[in-house]
């Protein structure tokens, strides 16, 4: 494979995570709003009951299409340039993996820690869902469940890169799974629970609309993986020029 700077996968990643936030944006528009209108709906016949609802300083309309494409187009960019960044420190570190099953796995790690154990401890809920006056406090725990599951990711990576002249590469792996998987329900059972859902909030609603929050990242870092992967194969791999024939010489 040919020497490349990291700038050039930067970029590559960048743009990956460009066409990633696309992909994240259409699953959002499509399935998602609609959740959002219903909750929001409920949240507003709640407050009717108590008081006039304050108008919004932006509107519906623009929050669901400009105010979330842009959102999640800058939410891809940003994770691409990262995601970029990691691929360019585990290439060659995680096994004979070439570039695009490496930024497979990559963005599959990405999404597990960022995203899918975060998810499981402290799931996305709707709009009228949540007491305004925790949410700080809800904040930081979510950030602290990501900051904890990234560093027991890349705990679990060190353990099986120690393990795997002893045990082989499949063996480590399994253990540093395990690992991974046992440290994480420890943050789980330490971490406070926060249940905020009212009692008559419809179950379904709340059900569907986390479905949905995370098919939104499976969606972005799939698209990632799969066009990143794409370009930096390119961008490494040399290229193999067609052989000419050789003329005999007379």
């Amino acid at each position: 494979m040919n020497p490349i700077s990291p700038r050039v996968l930067l970029v590559r990643g960048m743009l990956a995570g460009l066409l990633a936030g696309v992909a994240a944006f259409l699953v959002a528009y499509l399935l998602g709003e609609s959740k959002v209108d219903a909750a929001i709906a409920i949240e507003e016949a709640g407050s009717a009951l108590h008081d006039h609802a304050e108008e919004a300083p932006v509107s519906r309309a623009l929050q669901a299409t400009a105010g979330l494409g842009t959102g999640t187009l800058l939410y891809g960019v940003a994770f691409g340039g990262i995601a970029a960044l990691v691929f360019c420190y585990a290439l060659g570190r995680l096994g004979r993996f070439g570039p695009r099953a490496t930024a497979v796995l990559v963005s599959g790690g990405l999404f597990l820690t960022l995203n899918v154990v975060p998810f499981l401890k402290y799931p996305a809920n709707p709009p009228a869902v949540g007491d305004p006056d925790t949410v700080v406090r809800r904040t930081t725990l979510f950030v602290l469940m990501i900051a904890l599951s990234l560093l027991l990711g890349a705990g679990a990576l060190i353990l099986g890169r120690r393990l795997a002249p002893a045990l082989g590469n499949w063996n480590a792996s399994v253990v540093a799974s395990l690992a991974f998987v046992a440290a994480v329900g420890l943050a789980y059972a330490l971490l406070p629970g926060i249940n905020e859902v009212p009692a008559d909030f419809p179950a379904a609603l709340i059900w569907q609309f986390r479905l949905t929050s995370l098919a939104i990242q499976a969606a972005l870092w799939t698209t990632f993986g799969l066009v990143f992967g794409f370009l930096a194969e390119r961008a490494i791999a040399p290229a193999v020029a067609p052989k000419e024939a050789v003329q005999p010489m007379s």
